[in-house]
């Protein structure tokens, strides 16, 4: 049986983050099933002048992660499709990962708003108490912003900031380097091995 790991891409900025996540879930093997918002659309063309059009996801998601997916196990939802797969708790999944979370998706999935199908993909994982990885990137944060990170942390999630570690790379760490961190750290939180970074080891100046 097919059981893919769902992940949501939301429209704060971020979307490199969620790029990396991808390639490390599919560079593992992992089936992946991807929803991506309206916001998020916007995101995408700000930051990286890539689109994603439902009719033709394939090749604009090939496209955004600079790889061929003709061997992946990718499957994408519209995010309008309120009758999508994952909006069942019946669909089997081992988890979903929210990267990166904007603050109405941290509120929306924290209220149980399911306004679109990532919001209801991740409400279901939580009542079905699947691993959930939320990543925050706002800064600073309001109190309502707090407020829900520690509802979705309640309920079950792992709330995982987009903070990058300077050790693994140091002080003149490029932007990839620290994007791959934080991808890392979320593949941890899901039980994913990769090799996204230098695990810190105990012994200082090692690079």
């Amino acid at each position: 049986m097919r059981i893919p790991w769902i992940v949501g891409v939301s429209g704060a900025s971020g979307t490199p983050y969620a790029r990396a996540v991808l390639g490390g879930l599919l560079d593992a093997g992992e089936p992946v099933d991807l929803v991506i918002s309206r916001a998020a659309r916007l995101t995408l063309l700000d930051e990286t002048d890539a689109t994603v059009r439902d009719a033709h996801w394939k090749d604009d998601v090939a496209h955004w992660l600079g790889r061929d997916l003709a061997g992946a196990d990718l499957v994408y939802w519209p995010a309008i499709d309120l009758a999508a797969g994952p909006s069942s708790g019946s669909y089997p999944a081992r988890g979903m990962i929210v990267v990166p979370a904007s603050t109405a998706a941290c509120a929306g999935i924290a209220i149980g708003l399911s306004k679109d199908l990532l919001q209801r993909a991740a409400e279901v994982s939580l009542k079905e108490r699947r691993p959930t990885v939320v990543v925050p990137r706002e800064t600073p944060v309001t109190r309502s912003h707090l407020e829900h990170l520690i509802a979705l942390h309640d309920a079950g999630a792992v709330v995982l900031p987009a903070s990058p570690g300077f050790y693994g790379a140091g002080a003149r760490a490029s932007a990839e380097q620290l994007i791959d961190f934080v991808a890392g750290k979320v593949l941890d939180a899901a039980g994913v091995p990769h090799t996204l970074f230098r695990r810190w080891s105990g012994e200082l100046g090692r690079r």
